[in-house]
């Protein structure tokens, strides 16, 4: 029945019938997680970095009532300049198709849009997690109840600091997630290496975090896996300036009642704004770097 909705590239349909590596990519940080021009350029270099390896990009977005597993360059495109797509996390995946509205993927909906199309690696920039005071309000991204479930690895830059990164790191343990430093033992924070938690595991190559994965989903140990993979250095931020620049930034958002699901892109934009374009550089730099290593650990896993 998954099938009827699942609608794959020719080039992601081949390579999974084949047995070849293929990497999902999500659609958010497209239409949600970076302006125009930059979203559209960072989208087609991430798939070039993961195609040089030898592995097959397939970025995911809802389309005229279809998932979509592996865009079309005109698609997108379309993505890129549209202001009207719906920001799809796992409750509004069934609304969207049956609307035939187009939607573009979180976290969550790509882990479970790759797994319907038996896609077992993810790259993304940041995991969600648990919002600051996310105690009393509950604020608690689905991404991190997703990978309590989902057969998919994530690569991502950690988590963003934005977020309460001691209790996102306290739910996924609850939750049994392993959470895997990529050649570190500290969980990265998105703009910054460090965090000041520690990640619990640590791998210093693909083929050893291909190897946990495999094991983990033999055991029927269900759920994902995290792996940190930190900014590189040269592209870091200090971690005290953006402390302070978000901490700002989230009192703008209060003031101007700001919460849920905006909450991101607003503080993505406001601090693109105040650090006079360094966050998103260092975003598109982290971005690029986890589609290396996304690339590396998906060939290494479909290797065997």
């Amino acid at each position: 029945m998954i099938s009827k909705y699942v609608e794959c590239s020719p080039e992601v349909k081949t390579a999974l019938e084949e047995g070849k590596p293929v990497v999902a990519l999500e659609s958010t940080i497209i239409t949600h997680g970076m302006p125009y021009p930059e979203n559209i350029e960072t989208a087609k270099k991430v798939e070039e970095i993961i195609k040089e390896r030898g592995v097959v990009p397939a970025t995911i977005a809802l389309m005229d009532g279809k998932i979509k597993v592996g865009l079309t360059a005109e698609e997108l495109e379309m993505l890129a300049k549209a202001d009207d797509v719906v920001k799809v996390s796992r409750r509004d995946i069934a609304s969207v198709l049956a609307e035939k509205l187009y939607g573009a993927t979180t976290v969550a909906a790509t882990m479970i849009c790759a797994e319907a199309a038996g896609i077992k690696v993810f790259v993304t920039g940041g995991i969600g997690g648990v919002h600051r005071n996310g105690e009393t309000t509950m604020d608690i991204s689905a991404d991190l109840q997703e990978l309590s479930k989902t057969n998919v690895a994530v690569i991502c830059a950690g988590a963003k600091s934005i977020l309460d990164i001691g209790l996102t790191l306290e739910y996924l343990e609850t939750y049994g997630v392993p959470v895997i430093g990529y050649k570190t033992n500290e969980f990265p924070a998105f703009y910054t290496r460090e965090s000041g938690f520690e990640t619990g595991l640590s791998a210093d190559s693909a083929k050893k975090i291909a190897e946990a994965m495999r094991i983990k989903w033999e055991l029927n140990l269900q759920g994902g896996i995290v792996v940190g993979n930190p900014v590189p250095q040269e592209d870091a931020l200090s971690k005290e300036w953006i402390d302070q620049l978000i901490t700002e930034s989230l009192e703008a958002a209060e003031q101007e009642g700001i919460r849920g699901k905006d909450t991101t892109p607003f503080l993505l934009d406001r601090l693109k704004e105040v650090s006079q374009g360094s966050t998103l550089k260092t975003n598109i730099a982290l971005v690029e770097n986890n589609a290396k290593v996304g690339a590396d650990i998906a060939a290494a896993y479909y290797k065997n």
